[in-house]
């Protein structure tokens, strides 16, 4: 499958803002890593800005790890280190600056922080990747994806493995894990959203019943941080301009790519998460030299 000739050209007279600002709402004091790995991914994908909102009292510590390119938006934290409910008049004023919101990696599930991903989710404007504890934030309050349907624009992507899709639904990972297009397709069309139900042969299905499975990617990308990795090429590419569905598609079969690049030089057991990040590169070079 080759990648759609919006990503793979650009024009001579482009600047950065053609292709995408991302803002990307992650990290805590004990998940900083996921903050960064998600801002590698998108902007290695292509996004032409991005931008971490960050709690303020883990601001340095994000600086050493994330890539020189990305720049971070300090916003008040709670006292164990993840973001306040405080914060969202400036992520809402900023948001407005912004192409693509990411909701949820690495957040915690504290009560403050749930609480904004909620607001974030009812009240602002943008598309809006949610994934990690931003879904966790959605348990029991899944109404908020229809309220927030206002637009075409409006459009919430959501990414859980199993697990989490099991929480939203109150099902169980087994009854889950045998009907996964059903299940993914279902959700999709009653939410109004895209749904990128992870796992092997991830399902990417959307609200007008499109519905693609993956062949791409391994068992060795079962590891801690991928998830960050795709949400961060997700936010990419829908940055650059694709579609919500095409962009989910195209983003899980080049990180399947990637992944398999990865696992045949590192091999699968010694596989992580940022390793997938490093053959990004290659991978598109791959897609791109596919036959159209």
């Amino acid at each position: 499958m080759r990648l759609p000739t919006r990503l793979l050209r650009r024009r001579l007279d482009s600047n950065k803002g053609d292709f995408g600002r991302i803002f990307i709402l992650a990290g805590s004091a004990r998940y900083a890593g996921a903050a960064s790995l998600c801002s590698w991914a998108a902007i290695r994908s292509g996004a032409g800005l991005v931008t971490l909102g960050i709690p303020e009292s883990i601001n340095n510590a994000i600086i050493k790890i994330k890539p020189g390119e990305v720049m971070t938006f300090p916003l008040p934290g709670t006292k164990d280190g993840s973001l306040n409910t405080v914060a969202y008049k400036k992520i809402k004023d900023f948001s407005f600056d912004v192409d693509v919101l990411v909701v949820g990696p690495g957040l915690t599930q504290n009560k403050s922080t749930q609480k904004l991903i909620k607001k974030i989710i009812a009240g602002i404007r943008k598309p809006i990747i949610i994934d990690a504890d931003g879904l966790n934030a959605l348990c029991g309050s899944l109404s908020l994806l229809r309220r927030s349907r206002r637009a075409a624009g409006d459009i919430r992507i959501l990414t859980p493995h199993p697990g989490e899709m099991a929480r939203l639904l109150g099902l169980s990972v087994k009854k889950v894990q045998e009907n996964r297009k059903a299940i993914a397709m279902d959700f999709a069309r009653k939410y109004g959203i895209v749904l990128v139900l992870k796992g092997n042969k991830t399902v990417v299905s959307d609200y007008l019943g499109n519905v693609y499975i993956n062949k791409s990617g391994n068992p060795g990308m079962a590891t801690a941080g991928s998830g960050d990795v795709l949400t961060g090429i997700v936010a990419g590419f829908l940055g650059q301009g694709l579609g919500a569905f095409e962009a989910a598609k195209f983003a899980v079969y080049l990180h399947g790519v990637a992944g398999d690049m990865a696992a045949e030089e590192k091999t699968q057991i010694s596989l992580i998460a940022s390793d997938i990040i490093d053959k990004i590169p290659s991978a598109i070079k791959k897609i791109k030299s596919l036959p159209a």
